[in-house]
């Protein structure tokens, strides 16, 4: 029989990627989303065929990560095998806007999955998405021995979390993991975040639909990666013998502002003509720099790296240009060719 697994947030960036690349390897996979009057699945819409059909692998459950009872439910009825934590409330300038549910959603949610596993008494591996902003003002690189310094109420509600599943670990002896990603950005980032935020913006612009991009803090540093290849890291963690930590980047940072000028460039736009800093977007206390230390990821997991930064930019750009109905640059689409030729998820 295929393995389940059990994904939250599987309509976020990661989550969808994830799902892929499990129905990819044969897994049934269930997925956790909340009710809504609107329909958010747009990142699943091409995975997703509905209960009905017979060949079906890929299954939504209406739950949420603030409710105890939904959630040991689907756990009890799934029976999964694996269980993937990448549900939360994910931006971190919004989590200082709404610090308390930040709390209840991405560290709470973590403490009533990990009950609901221990209480159900299977043999059931857990992995907890973790987060780089957890180092806050920790010095670089960063790694998985390296002090954890929280400098935003997502950041504190993702070290709750993490601690919680080493605390369920070595206490319940369960299988649980904590993948500290660094960011990891593509097409199907959320259209909030910055990295995002800039290829929307360039699409628009040479739309004529939009004319000035608004950020915030231009000098913070990123240890920028591309998503697909951090869920397959993911994955790995959850097949070794021993549950382990792992930090997972490509070790090295560059600043919003060179994120911008590049992708600007790459169209052949001067991003200093179009960028204007609007001191709303800057965050109470700012993090500095955050780049990884991923040598034991490299050594556990064999996982490293094949996208880098400039190419990271040229991939997302590409990508909403089609979006926007505009004729992508192309070298975006080729690094993509070249660099994955056994690709399993959709390009965007």
């Amino acid at each position: 029989m295929s393995k389940k697994a059990l994904i939250t947030g599987i309509t976020g960036q990661d989550g969808s990627y994830l799902a892929e690349l499990l129905l990819s390897k044969g897994y049934e996979v269930h997925g956790i989303v909340r009710r809504s009057s609107s329909i958010n699945r747009q990142r699943i819409d091409h995975i997703y065929t509905g209960p009905h059909k017979p060949k079906a692998r890929l299954f939504l459950h209406y739950g949420d990560l603030s409710n105890s009872e939904q959630i040991s439910h689907i756990i009890y009825k799934i029976q999964p095998n694996e269980v993937y934590n990448l549900g939360a409330q994910s931006h971190v300038r919004v989590s200082f806007d709404m610090s308390e549910y930040t709390g209840d959603i991405t560290a709470l949610g973590t403490t009533r999955l990990l009950e609901s596993i221990r209480r159900s008494r299977k043999n059931i591996r857990f992995y907890q998405a973790s987060s780089s902003e957890m180092f806050g003002r920790s010095p670089v690189p960063q790694s998985e021995a390296t002090p954890f310094l929280p400098r935003s109420p997502y950041a504190v509600s993702k070290l709750y979390s993490h601690f919680m599943t080493v605390n369920y670990r070595e206490g319940y002896n369960l299988f649980a993991v904590n993948g500290i990603l660094f960011n990891h950005e593509s097409p199907r980032r959320g259209e909030t975040f910055v990295t995002r935020k800039v290829t929307i913006s360039i699409a628009n612009i040479l739309a004529g639909r939009q004319k000035k991009l608004y950020l915030g803090n231009l000098k913070a540093k990123r240890d920028w990666g591309y998503a697909p290849e951090y869920v397959e890291g993911i994955w790995k963690m959850l097949q070794r013998k021993k549950p382990e930590d792992y930090a997972i980047g490509t070790g090295k940072a560059h600043s919003v502002e060179e994120f911008a000028k590049l992708a600007f460039d790459y169209v052949g736009l001067n991003h200093k003509k179009y960028v204007v800093i609007d001191k709303r977007y800057f965050r109470p206390t700012e993090v500095k720099d955050l780049v990884a230390d991923s040598r034991k990821a490299k050594r556990g997991i064999g996982w490293k790296p094949k996208v880098a930064f400039k190419d990271l930019v040229k991939i997302m750009v590409d990508a909403d240009m089609r979006k926007a109905e505009l004729t992508p640059i192309g070298e975006g689409d080729k690094i993509i060719r070249e660099k994955f030729p056994n690709r399993w998820w959709k390009v965007d």
